[in-house]
């Protein structure tokens, strides 16, 4: 596509939204029903293509896109009332009688990028919330992911309403995409592209959220149930053949479980894959080549302790775990994202601690313990996007927790209401009544007006009481304005020079707690 074509499409689409189609909540409801209907009567057909891409089960293909997808437009549908509701805040009392609330409004023409390893959950989760906001969006599906690609790029048109999205199909490359001018970029991928896409926005003072990655780390210390650790680490590592920017890059055990821990992974990959992972139908496949070769360097960064095959035709690594590991090692320096899973050993929790606090700030964090004190520590100590507790993975899936990254594993947070709230403008709003207007807000200014102000500004009332005192204020304000009795006020440039200095009002003291 030329620039010419691209710039018409965008320009059209940005026509459809200054007519205000994309606001009324009955046309969001009816384009996350239409997708909805997308996904459940085209399910075969995005099945087919992530088999072919990354040979993915369908089962997989169900739990982590199709299946995750379904949950949040079915919230989407369910809350989005609520969500687009104006949230009223309490008043300060001398700007009485008022209200004040903030109100969601769209922000125009997004452009939303997806990414290759879930196709369908990165690039149609976050128009989901794009819709749900009141948006238009020119939707970038992910070209490395070519069938799931050209599934999106066929099958998006025929079910949403192509005045207001379009999709990008072709090879128009992204340096072209982002020299146009949108409201809002949502990109999910790596941070080297995300530098590319923010330099792009820049130009246009255009605001982005980066869904990228990073080395997620799993501590796991002396109490933990080696066993449900190491079942729960695998399966999130190995989901995808590790290709999951959630997933845990490397673990820290306890170098007094160390051994056992590993025995533990050994027994949960024969579970999951039996004693040959490439006949499994549930081990998925890397990518590409480019993808491939570049994880076959990592094996040579330890010791194979488990798996360590692959078959580079079939784009094929066996779950692979490391030991040994020096720390300036390839494996230790970049996001895997892959089949391989190096376990370190550390002296103590505040030795793990200590390595992820020296290393970019993940993605995700996640801690193996049964002792309440470690897991407060260790969450008290790291920062990361999101966080699990004796758990990997699954608090993607909670709707409610907000999602994304923190630092150089991202900017922004969506699902649920966050997703909402991340793609619409909070507006705030104060509408002000006009039947009590006093002269003290009004120059010219004096003393007598500065210790009413003073003790107006001071009153503090219970939010529940907000709507009672614009109420009161709104039929009676002169009245109040004249009952109130002023505080004393300090000398000021408003007091005369003659006057005695008023002692200040006693304050309670602040007590920290």
């Amino acid at each position: 596509m030329d620039e010419k074509t691209l710039n018409g499409r965008i320009n059209h689409l940005r026509e459809t939204f200054k007519s205000g189609i994309t606001q009324p909540l009955a046309w969001r409801r009816r384009q996350l029903c239409m997708l909805n209907k997308m996904l459940k009567e085209r399910s075969q057909e995005f099945e087919t293509a992530l088999s072919t891409d990354l040979r993915k089960s369908p089962y997989e293909t169900y739990l982590t896109e199709i299946g995750l997808l379904q949950m949040e437009i079915d919230e989407a549908l369910r809350e989005l009332s609520n969500w687009s509701k104006p949230k009223s805040v309490p008043t300060p009392v001398f700007l009485h009688p008022a209200r004040s609330y903030t109100t969601f409004e769209p922000l125009g023409v997004m452009l939303i990028i997806g990414a290759w390893n879930y196709p369908l959950l990165l690039t149609i989760g976050p128009l989901v919330y794009a819709i749900a906001a009141g948006n238009a969006a020119v939707i970038k599906p992910p070209r490395t992911a070519s069938a799931a690609f050209m599934a999106m790029a066929n099958l998006l048109p025929l079910y949403l309403d192509t005045d207001a999205f379009f999709v990008i199909g072709d090879d128009t490359p992204n340096e072209l995409i982002l020299e146009q001018r949108f409201d809002k970029i949502f990109f999910t991928g790596s941070s080297a592209t995300a530098r590319i896409v923010m330099t792009a926005a820049a130009k246009h003072l255009t605001p982005v959220t980066l869904e990228l990655g990073g080395k997620s780390p799993a501590l796991v210390d002396r109490t933990a149930d080696l066993k449900v650790a190491a079942r729960r680490i695998a399966q999130g590592k190995f989901f995808n053949a590790g290709q999951t920017c959630v997933a845990p890059d490397y673990v820290l055990a306890d170098e007094g479980i160390l051994d056992a821990f590993v025995a533990e992974l050994r027994s949960a990959l024969y579970d999951f894959f039996g004693p040959s992972p490439r006949e499994s139908a549930d081990f998925s496949r890397i990518i590409n080549q480019k993808q491939f070769d570049q994880l076959l360097q990592y094996l040579s960064d330890g010791e194979v302790v488990v798996g360590g095959e692959w078959d580079r035709e079939a784009r094929y690594i066996a779950p692979t775990i490391l030991k040994n590991v020096q720390l300036d090692a390839p494996v230790m320096q970049a996001e895997i994202f892959g089949p391989i899973l190096p376990v370190l050993p550390v002296k103590d929790m505040d030795a793990a601690i200590h390595f992820a606090q020296e290393r970019d700030k993940p993605l995700a964090l996640y801690i193996f313990s049964k002792d309440q004190a470690t897991i407060d520590h260790v969450l008290s100590r790291t920062t990361s996007g999101g966080a699990c507790v004796n758990e990997a993975v699954n608090h993607v899936v909670v709707t409610g927790l907000p999602f994304g990254g923190v630092g150089n594993s991202g900017m922004g947070k969506y699902h649920g209401e966050w997703g909402f709230r991340e793609l619409s403008n909070a507006r705030a709003v104060l509408d002000h009544g006009t039947g009590f207007d006093p002269l003290l807000r009004y120059p010219p200014y004096n003393t007598a007006k500065m210790a009413k102000l003073k003790t107006l500004m001071e009153m503090r009332t219970p939010a529940f009481l907000d709507g009672a005192m614009r109420l009161l204020i709104g039929k009676f304000g002169n009245l109040i304005l004249r009952l109130v009795r002023p505080k004393a006020v300090e000398h000021s440039p408003l007091s005369s020079a003659s006057a005695k200095k008023p002692q200040p009002a006693v304050q309670p003291d602040c007590v920290e707690t």
